[in-house]
């Protein structure tokens, strides 16, 4: 059963109403607070975590409930979604979790996920409990690994998990996420994990656990989960891995985009990501937020104005944005002072299902506009076959294709290409011809191949570029 509960509900959360929500364990539990206020505790007296409240998050993105919850649970934008998490430390903690969301649920016309779970009730005699306290949001704490269980059918990147993700980075840890074999990771987790020493551990009733991104069949051992070996010293991959990972014929288009603009007080963010999604969807971001779901309307100018404010504080900036519901798409952006400049590092996400055109013949248009306004250093786009809704699942998935490379006017002209052909490919000039950029083709997305042409032309690409640019070669 999922530690989670949800309330999603049609008023704010007031404080009448967080009161009645947070006395379903009785006058004696204790209330605590943790990420500067974003964070309130139940507690027992000897400071064991028995439930999370998590600041309620006003979600005005239309789909973002179905996206993360399923279709059926809640069909109305916007909403309120207040989130409450049970330690699993503690067994009566889940029956208290059910309790704070369903009475935030009642007194305020709204409704609980998981569909059941909500109760009025209250939980007494949890105030005595002791135990071992972990860290919010963390099931089983070690020296090597922060452990959490997950039981959704879709893990996000909420607020909480990040926080984790985070903490366990700082203090040296390994995040490992713990969820039954049907949950899916929404791109933004999976971009989580790959960013952070990690391992998705997914539950099997024939091997026991194995690693949702590899396939490895892991054991416990020296408190965290690791792969377990053959007597050759090879993993062993499991059997459900190998199942198939969704419908036939859908498709993921993915864009990795690397802009760099001087800093300037005039500077505003986020053009390049949106110039991409009107020209692939016809329409921009829906919406954007520092965590799943998203919750707020696209900005460009509060998206710099957050970039901005813990630039001041040496911290970059990571956030995820959305698309309509026509065309499944979402996006990483991660935003960074660097020697170049201002950078932003973007990767974009689009679903197309059976039956659906890829619009790859817009990619060399795209390609030319973010070369003339929007301070492109580089682009890759890619072709795979993946789940049109864009979740990852604990499936064996081939891997991508590229479909084409693009260096920014600014790259360009950190090159030396006088009398050098670039692996043996003429790019297409995009631009003015006093500075272009160069729009290299590598197939239509079906032949994986392509990665190794990519990688010997960035290894050109190296060796030509001038030592005096600073920071313009970087990330080829």
């Amino acid at each position: 059963m999922t530690q989670d509960v949800i309330a999603l509900t049609p008023r704010m959360p007031g404080p009448k109403a967080l009161l009645a929500g947070l006395h379903a364990g009785g006058p004696d539990l204790r209330v605590d607070e943790a990420g500067d206020g974003a964070v309130v505790r139940l507690c027992a007296d000897s400071g064991q975590t028995l439930v999370s409240l998590e600041a309620p998050r006003y979600l005005q993105v239309p789909g973002e409930v179905q996206r993360s919850l399923g279709k059926g649970v809640w069909d109305e934008s916007p909403v309120w979604w207040t989130e409450a998490r049970a330690s699993s430390a503690a067994m009566e903690a889940a029956r208290l979790t059910e309790s704070v969301a369903g009475r935030l649920a009642a007194v305020l016309g709204g409704s609980v996920w998981p569909p059941g779970a909500g109760r009025t009730e209250v939980v007494p005699g949890l105030a005595g409990l002791s135990g071992d306290t972990a860290p919010p949001g963390v099931d089983v704490l070690t020296a090597r690994a922060a452990v959490v269980i997950q039981g959704r059918p879709v893990v996000a990147a909420t607020t909480w998990l990040t926080d984790v993700a985070r903490n366990a980075v700082r203090t040296g840890r390994e995040l490992q996420l713990v969820t039954p074999p049907g949950t899916r990771l929404t791109f933004p987790v999976h971009t989580l994990l790959d960013g952070v020493p990690s391992r998705w551990v997914v539950r099997d009733p024939e091997c026991g656990y194995y690693d949702g991104l590899s396939g490895a069949v892991l054991d416990w051992h020296d408190g965290r989960f690791a792969p377990a070996t053959t007597d050759n010293g090879t993993p062993r991959i499991a059997d459900a891995f190998r199942q198939p990972a969704g419908p036939e014929g859908e498709r993921q288009l993915i864009l990795s985009l690397r802009t760099i603009h001087p800093p300037d007080d005039r500077l505003t963010l986020g053009g390049a990501l949106e110039r991409a999604w009107r020209t692939l969807t016809g329409a921009p971001p829906a919406g954007w937020s520092t965590a799943e779901p998203v919750n707020v309307p696209w900005s460009p100018r509060q998206l710099t104005e957050l970039a901005r404010g813990r630039a001041r504080q040496a911290l970059p900036t990571w956030v995820v944005a959305v698309g309509g519901s026509d065309c499944p798409s979402i996006a990483a952006v991660r935003v960074s002072h660097t020697a170049a400049g201002i950078e932003e590092r973007t990767t974009i996400v689009l679903g197309y299902g059976p039956g659906h055109d890829v619009p790859l013949d817009l990619v060399p248009d795209l390609a030319a506009s973010l070369c003339t306004g929007h301070g492109l250093a580089s682009m890759v786009v890619q072709l795979r076959s993946a789940r049109a809704d864009l979740s990852t699942p604990a499936r064996y998935q081939p891997p991508s294709a590229p479909v084409s490379f693009t260096l920014g006017p600014d790259a360009v002209a950190g090159l030396d290409l006088m009398g050098t052909a670039l692996a043996g490919t003429v790019p297409m000039r995009l631009g003015p011809a006093a500075g272009p950029g160069l729009h290299y083709a590598l197939g239509d997305g079906c032949d994986p191949s392509g990665w190794e042409r990519l990688r010997e032309m960035q290894v050109r690409l190296r060796r030509v570029a001038r030592p005096t640019e600073s920071g313009l070669a970087e990330g080829f």
